[in-house]
Order: C-alpha cells, then sequence, then structure tokens
C-alpha cells in the first residue's frame, strides 16, 4: 500500500495541515509506504523542517516539470497565474499512477480524477485552515473520497452547500494545533511590553482590507506608537504582482508596503515567514485586525479581543461566510480604528461568548491528537 501526502503550492501555509498527519501515520503505521511529494523548493524545506520538528523520518521527493514547454510556460505565467502549479500534475503522472491514495491540503488536485482519469487512485482532502469563506464550500469538495474536517461547523456546511455525502467526511480536529509553539515575537520590537496587535489581510480583491484600508491601517500604527503592531498578511497577498481570485472573480495589484512603515519601531511586517504560518503570531498578540483569513480561528484558540474591518459596504450579519465577524467589532474602514481598537481593548471579554461558541463550533478537538485522528480517518478509506 503506497499512500503520498502532497504539498504542492509555491508558498508554505499549507504544510501544516498534512505533515503532521503524515508523520502521526508513520508511527501508527510503520509498515506502510509513505512518500511526502513536494512542488516548491519552499515547500520542500517547510516539509523538512516540520517533519524534523515532529521526529519523524517520512521520505520526501521534489516533484518538477519535465517538459521544456512547460518550464517556459511557467516560467512566464506564474508571476500572474498558479501555471507551474497546474502543470505539476500532468508531467508527473507515472508517480501519482503508483499510489493507492493521494493526501492533500487543497482541492486542485481533484483534477487527476476529472482530467487525467486517474479513478483508482483515493483522494483525501485535509484542507487547509478552518475559515468561512464560501469557496471552501463549493462542488468540487463532493470529488474526494474523504474530507477530513476540524469540526461540526465544517462538516455540515459541506453537506449542505457542497453536496458532499455525510459518510465521506471524518471530523478529525486540527493537526496544525499538534505542533510545537512558534516563536518569541514579543522580543522583536524595540519595546515588547507595548500591547501587541496582529494585522492579517486577506488577498482576495473583492474581501480583502488591504487595497483600500490597509496602508490606512499601517499609518495608523506608524503615528500612533502606543501599541506594537505585526503585518503578516495571508502569504499569497504579496507573492504575485497582480491578485487573481476566483470567488468572488477579481484582479488587483497590491503594491508594495512603503519603507516608512518598514522603518517604524513599532511595526515587524513579515510577508510570508515561517512565524507568519505557524502560529507565531495568533499565540502572541493581544488583538486580532483583520477581515476574512480563517487565521482568526487559530487566534480564537485563546479567546482575545478582535476587530474587523469591512473594506466593502457587505451584508454580512447572515452570511455564513463571515460567521466569524461575530467576534469582534466590525467597522467600516480604517477612519475609526483608532476608537474601535481602545473600546476592544477597555472591554476585552465582551465578545468572549461569542468566541467560544465560534471556536467550538469549529474545532472538534478531544484528548487524542487531532493528527492522529486524521491518520486513522485516512486508514479507514483505504480499508474500505
Amino acid at each position: 500500500m503506497r499512500i503520498g501526502f502532497l504539498l504542492n503550492h509555491d508558498q508554505i501555509h499549507q504544510a501544516a495541515h498534512v505533515v503532521p498527519v503524515a508523520a502521526a501515520l508513520a508511527r501508527l503505521r510503520p509498515e506502510l509506504d509513505l512518500v511526502l511529494a513536494t512542488g516548491s523548493d519552499a515547500m520542500d524545506a517547510e516539509a523538512r523542517r516540520l517533519l524534523a520538528l515532529l521526529g519523524s523520518s517520512v521520505p520526501v521527493t521534489r516533484l518538477r516539470l519535465h517538459r521544456p514547454f512547460g518550464r517556459v510556460a511557467a516560467r512566464m505565467l506564474d508571476p500572474l497565474l498558479p501555471a507551474g502549479k497546474l502543470l505539476l500534475y500532468r508531467d508527473n503522472l507515472p508517480f501519482f499512477r503508483s499510489l493507492d491514495a493521494l493526501v492533500v491540503p487543497e482541492k486542485t488536485s481533484a483534477i487527476l480524477r476529472t482530467r487525467y482519469g486517474l479513478r483508482n487512485l483515493r483522494l483525501i482532502h485535509t484542507r487547509h485552515g478552518a475559515g468561512d469563506r464560501a469557496i471552501g464550500f463549493n462542488r468540487t469538495s463532493a470529488a474526494f473520497d474523504r474530507v477530513l474536517v476540524a469540526g461540526p461547523k465544517i462538516r455540515d456546511r459541506l453537506v449542505r452547500d457542497a453536496g458532499v455525502a455525510p459518510d465521506r467526511i471524518a471530523v478529525v480536529g486540527y493537526p496544525k494545533f499538534d505542533l510545537p509553539a512558534g516563536a518569541d515575537v514579543r522580543a522583536l520590537f524595540a519595546d515588547p511590553d507595548k500591547p501587541l496587535v496582529l494585522y492579517n489581510p486577506h488577498p482576495s480583491p473583492r474581501l480583502s482590507s488591504w487595497y483600500r484600508d490597509g496602508r490606512a491601517v499601517l499609518d495608523h500604527f506608524r503615528r500612533d506608537r502606543s501599541r506594537n503592531l505585526v503585518f503578516a498578511p495571508h502569504a499569497m497577498l504579496f507573492r504575485r504582482s497582480f491578485a487573481l481570485s476566483v470567488d468572488p472573480p477579481a484582479l488587483a495589484r497590491p503594491g508594495r508596503v512603503a519603507r516608512r512603515f518598514r522603518d517604524a519601531p513599532n511595526i515587524l511586517v513579515d510577508p510570508g515567514s515561517v512565524r507568519s504560518t505557524d502560529m507565531s503570531y495568533t499565540a502572541a498578540a493581544d488583538l486580532y485586525l483583520g477581515d476574512v483569513s480563517s487565521q482568526i480561528y487559530e487566534f480564537l484558540r485563546t479567546p482575545r479581543p478582535c476587530v474587523f474591518i469591512d473594506s466593502h459596504r457587505t451584508a454580512w450579519r447572515d452570511d455564513p461566510s463571515y460567521r466569524h465577524w461575530q467576534a469582534g467589532e466590525v467597522i467600516e474602514g480604517a477612519a475609526g480604528l483608532g476608537a474601535a481598537l481602545d473600546r476592544a481593548f477597555a472591554a476585552p471579554d465582551r465578545y468572549r461568548a461569542a468566541q467560544e461558541a465560534l471556536f467550538a463550533a469549529t474545532f472538534d478537538i478531544t484528548a487524542e491528537p487531532s493528527a492522529d485522528r486524521a491518520a486513522r480517518a485516512v486508514l479507514a478509506v483505504l480499508e474500505e
């Protein structure tokens, strides 16, 4: 029985949702033939780093584009579109045919079945993150033999919105929570005792606060230095010259972070390091400032104040894609940011009950490590 785990992305934020599962399966069933395949040098390094943290020796293989035309196309198109990511499947079909099952954190891998006809390859989707965005619950989820979910909120919405059969869903908790704690963030600031705010905007132009209000947010902290700020957006915000989103469709230029913000002693700019993906910032911050990133739920592991920026005049109150906005005050744009921060810090427990309810609905955490539960769910698919 040969089981592959695929990390096919140019950024590292998906690795923590797969590597702990591979390590757990290797520990529980050492006789199995496992391989962790990566699609970029950055992801390869992150996979090996996480395996070392977990003390696991799962073999890692780096998949590459083999056809000259594909390599040229990837170089030309990757600044705008994930061409290399898509072409990697075609160029490595012999590898995928050698597997009995493939465990993946994203849904692009469904093309192995829908486009390339690998009907005998069992596909298992771990998802990445536990957010509320509608794209996480589209019909592609139903293409997988099993979807591993963090808790009842995601299970119920996959059944309702994506048409996934209940018996194809396994509630396993959140394997990322099994990883060791991240870095000491406060020590990175000149005055580490100031309250720490995490600003975590999403890259999607029609949903994010960055394009219209992000620079005003940074300017607020540059002028008012009573609080420290970590600006750690979604890892894809600055990855390409233009940010393209499919659902909802939009194209925008994220630009750059000006030097005046990078030089401010109370602002730390992190466009996508390990600290932005290993929960270092969500664990250390005193307040979460954002829009639609799923990292809000990782932050709510310990209830704390939140403020959300609505840059699009969203009708969000009855929309399940904005369920997380129940965790704090929602402001329209950055004009009222200072007052909203003051209110949040003055009444830190105002939204505690709502935050605890959101966390409980999102994550089914038990005494058994989530990665072990996920590994057992993978085995159940293979034993059917």
